[in-house]
């Protein structure tokens, strides 16, 4: 599988880390995590399940920051290694369409693409319940908010970096008004960011192991690369103690990518670590943002860990791929393209 190669540009000043000597997994941990830690700002407590992108020579990032008051707000972040953080103190001001403000009660779990030269914003926010939030913005200083995506309750809205067919596409996971203990997969389109439909179930929650097997959402924006889409997500199972989160991969159609061609059986990253096993909620690792570089395969994977704080994972893209195609196993209802 050495021929898998991303598509995409060049990143070569992104974060990176070889595997260590004698390891034999196929994502490893950057050696100095966490990257945040408690209290990072004077008004917050912890910073995790964020976004980064590549901008201006070096890296910002659009950070869930959970405020000492116990509310989740986002905070814009730069950096020069996307390794240290500058954090703002202040959450991030929002206009509407009008010019007028219209600031969110609160916004957590951000993901954050660029697609046709304008980098969108998706999260989770507050409308009768969950469900996910839009904006955009072309200079990280002006942030200009955008109808809601869907009606309460929804999660984990994750856009692709391009249009398929002419049509946005976006992978989110239909929830309920509390912590979810079921959820699948869907991807649904748009013309416009307006007006979505065409909803397809995508992936089911069990595949072949039983750490995806209360629920699961996706992570990252997906990687194109050869193969397929490259689709990094979460999977949780439900024990006696908890919820306990997981980091798995699957493959989707790059034309269709309701369509799953390849699914993990076994998890890619799973709570080991003193900092993923022990915070404000215990057990989880939570993949949010990649940066990879697509001359030398090299993927660089941000997760929140319990709740706390951010790790960073390495992993080749053709290791990577090679993996979850030769340990597949698909659940009942995959790629379930047909109404």
């Amino acid at each position: 599988m050495t021929n898998i190669r991303i598509i995409g540009d060049n990143l070569p000043h992104m974060p990176w880390e070889e595997k260590p000597e004698g390891y034999t997994g196929t994502v490893w941990r950057h050696s100095a995590n966490p990257i945040t830690s408690w209290n990072p700002t004077p008004s917050t407590a912890r910073i995790y399940n964020s976004a980064v992108v590549p901008y201006g020579g070096g890296f910002i990032g659009v950070f869930r920051a959970d405020h000492k008051n116990g509310r989740a707000q986002m905070h814009l972040g730069r950096s020069r290694d996307a390794l240290h953080w500058e954090f703002e103190d202040e959450p991030i001001s929002w206009v509407d369409e009008d010019g007028k403000p219209f600031q969110p009660v609160h916004g957590y779990d951000p993901r954050l693409v660029q697609v046709e030269g304008t980098y969108y914003l998706i999260w989770c926010t507050e409308y009768g319940g969950p469900t996910l939030g839009l904006g955009m913005t072309k200079d990280f200083r002006t942030f200009v908010r955008l109808e809601n995506i869907f009606p309460p309750f929804n999660r984990n809205g994750v856009l692709f970096p391009r249009k398929i067919g002419g049509k946005f596409m976006l992978l989110h996971r239909p929830s309920d008004n509390g912590h979810t203990p079921f959820g699948d997969i869907f991807l649904s389109e748009s013309p416009d960011l307006r007006h979505w439909g065409r909803h397809r179930r995508v992936m089911t929650r069990g595949g072949g192991g039983w750490w995806q097997i209360t629920k699961i959402g996706a992570g990252p924006i997906p990687i194109e690369t050869t193969a397929g889409w490259l689709m990094l997500y979460h999977g949780v199972n439900q024990t006696c103690s908890g919820f306990v989160y997981s980091m798995g991969g699957a493959i989707l159609d790059l034309d269709n990518p309701a369509k799953v061609l390849y699914r993990t059986r076994d998890y890619l990253l799973t709570p080991e670590l003193p900092y993923e096993t022990t915070g404000f909620v215990p057990n989880v690792v939570f993949p949010c943002a990649t940066l990879q570089d697509a001359a030398t395969g090299r993927i660089a994977i941000y997760y929140g860990a319990a709740d706390t704080c951010t790790g960073v994972a390495y992993a080749y893209a053709d290791e990577l791929v090679a993996l979850i195609i030769n340990h597949s196993e698909l659940a009942p209802g995959d790629g379930a393209v047909d109404r």
